[in-house]
């Protein structure tokens, strides 16, 4: 199959920004998460513009999986596929969607598989140019730390130790408590019960930690603890165009997470500060970066310093909180370069913010619904509930439900199980030894 290319640049029967819509999407996710907010976004807003939208994932009966803008799933490969089979897969999806698509992964495995088989797949997708192997460096913590330092790029002094003993030294050295975090954690097992990245307060709990690491497949790093609190946590999303525009993003600020100051974003807000997007900018053009891209940084209040904790070469979760006035977002610049259409100039609206209904519940209550889907404007958009497509949301919260209740479960059985060994040690450690031949009287004068 030809490239479609030549053609784009000459056809315009819309008007001058619109999106080709001659020319479908296929968006990628390969993690089996239930509940991804930000791939129905994607989804949400190339359907709106007239996009024929394809998504390979695992959400045929999940949530997206019951928009009225999305025209068909596709099975995924597991996120533990090589990338050849992720190329077989697209090329599968390819011949079902019968003509040349824009492809947008939304997760890092995605990301980095579609990255190393790029060449393969480019008459069948359009896809930005990439640096070979940047994307992998880039989304593994361990690479990102040595390129943070080649760039002058603020980033927490990190340490991989190499065993327990090394983790337990590493902690005393750069001062507890310490972040623990899994060089690629989209490698995790969904039910292995360890986190992308804890906070470790002791040197044992380091050790401890550094002993499942078969389970996790990859390194475990550990990492400078940067001090949180109020407008501590940033990201920056956007777009690196083929001619090095960044477009259809911004710098926005954490307002709640969860878990809290160390899980995802579940309350955004637009937050222009041009420090931040200064120095997001030099990073990306240092590195030559095209495409998507979601920046997560952390404030040290002590010194006023951004340091960069991760880069994830993909559309953020939350990039809807950066539709702006002229409708441009994250997904929509990617389709419009990709097809060779222009980018409308950008229409900030600082003070957006964005909701994620099931992990802030009591501000979405509260948050005002904007007016229009198809309209940004500075009120707040929510992850799930829009009238324009009510099933996902609908579908969301008969999955939650179910999902709460496992979790607290779990939790539950976790809490008393620690509870047992605690008092069972505690015993242990309190009771007097009792010698071999010794009589009840003896004991009890030894216990005087």
């Amino acid at each position: 199959m030809h490239s479609p290319h030549p053609s784009f640049s000459s056809y315009s029967p819309y008007s001058p920004h619109s999106l080709d819509t001659r020319v479908p999407a296929v968006l990628l996710r390969l993690d089996r998460n239930p509940f991804p907010h930000g791939t129905l976004g994607a989804v949400r807003s190339l359907g709106r513009a007239g996009v024929e939208v394809h998504l390979v994932a695992d959400d045929a009966h999940g949530p997206v999986g019951r928009s009225r803008h999305l025209r068909r799933t596709h099975p995924a490969p597991p996120v533990t596929a090589t990338p050849q089979e992720v190329r077989t897969a697209l090329l599968r999806v390819s011949a079902r969607v019968g003509r040349p698509a824009v492809l947008i992964p939304l997760d890092d495995a995605g990301a980095l598989a579609v990255s190393a088989v790029r060449v393969a797949l480019t008459d069948r997708y359009l896809l930005p140019r990439t640096t070979p192997g940047l994307p992998g460096r880039l989304a593994d913590k361990g690479t990102l730390a040595g390129l943070c330092a080649r760039f002058g790029v603020p980033h927490p002094p990190t340490v991989a130790p190499a065993s327990p003993a090394e983790a337990a030294a590493a902690v005393s050295a750069l001062g507890a408590p310490a972040v623990a975090k899994w060089s690629r954690p989209w490698l995790l097992p969904r039910d292995g019960g360890l986190r992308s990245a804890v906070l470790v307060r002791t040197p044992r709990e380091a050790a401890a930690l550094h002993e499942r690491a078969p389970d996790a497949g990859s390194p475990l790093l550990l990492q400078a603890y940067v001090p949180g609190g109020r407008d501590a946590d940033w990201f920056v999303h956007g777009y690196v165009a083929r001619d090095g525009a960044v477009l259809g993003g911004g710098t926005g600020r954490k307002r709640r997470a969860r878990p809290r100051a160390a899980g995802p974003t579940a309350v955004g807000e637009w937050a222009h500060d041009a420090e931040l997007w200064t120095l997001a900018r030099r990073l990306l053009t240092a590195l030559d970066y095209r495409g998507a891209f979601d920046l997560d940084l952390r404030r040290d209040p002590r010194s006023g310093t951004y340091h960069l904790l991760d880069f994830n070469p993909r559309p953020g979760a939350q990039f809807r909180l950066f539709a702006d006035g002229a409708g441009t977002d994250v997904v929509r610049a990617a389709h419009l370069d990709l097809t060779h259409r222009p980018v409308p100039a950008p229409a900030p609206l600082p003070g957006r913010t964005f909701v994620v209904e099931n992990h802030a519940p009591l501000t979405a209550l509260t948050a005002r619904r904007r007016p229009r889907p198809e309209r940004a404007t500075t009120t707040a958009e929510f992850a799930w509930r829009d009238p324009d497509d009510p099933a996902p949301a609908a579908e969301l919260w008969r999955r939650w439900r179910g999902h709460v209740l496992r979790r607290s479960r779990a939790r539950l059985a976790r809490g008393v199980q620690n509870t047992l060994l605690t008092l069972s040690t505690r015993a242990r450690e309190t009771s007097p030894a009792v010698l071999t031949g010794t009589t009840t009287t003896e004991r009890a004068v030894t216990d005087a």
